[in-house]
């Protein structure tokens, strides 16, 4: 039985699966909006609440916290010009719109956005 983990695999090393959620996360502050997976969305959703909760703050130790992570662009952009529209935000910042299946497999296609304020 699998008990109490948590997280989806996707078929990757854990190296691979770092790298790919880094790189949707990435991608979706500097987007905004992305079109992806709904398992990698899911999974999306999680880092990104807790970035941009994290980025609400804007302190320093803040920053140095999300630059471990992101890169310093998109550490500035999620800090300068993301988290002060969600200031007043408890939370909720993201949504997913559910799409049709994609055509060549069928996997279950969504697009993840930021919610506008």
């Amino acid at each position: 039985m699998r008990k109490r983990k948590q997280g989806r695999k996707f078929h990757r090393t854990r190296n691979q699966r770092e790298a790919l959620i880094r790189g949707l996360v990435e991608e979706f502050f500097w987007r905004e909006k992305i079109k992806t997976t709904e398992s990698k969305a899911k999974t999306l959703k999680r880092f990104a609440e807790k970035f941009l909760t994290r980025a609400k703050k804007g302190d320093l130790a803040s920053r140095r916290y999300l630059t471990r992570f992101l890169s310093k662009k998109i550490t500035k952009k999620l800090v300068d010009e993301i988290a002060p529209r969600y200031k007043e935000r408890k939370g909720g910042t993201t949504r997913i719109i559910k799409l049709g299946p994609r055509r060549n497999d069928g996997a279950k296609m969504v697009i993840i956005e930021l919610v506008k304020d």
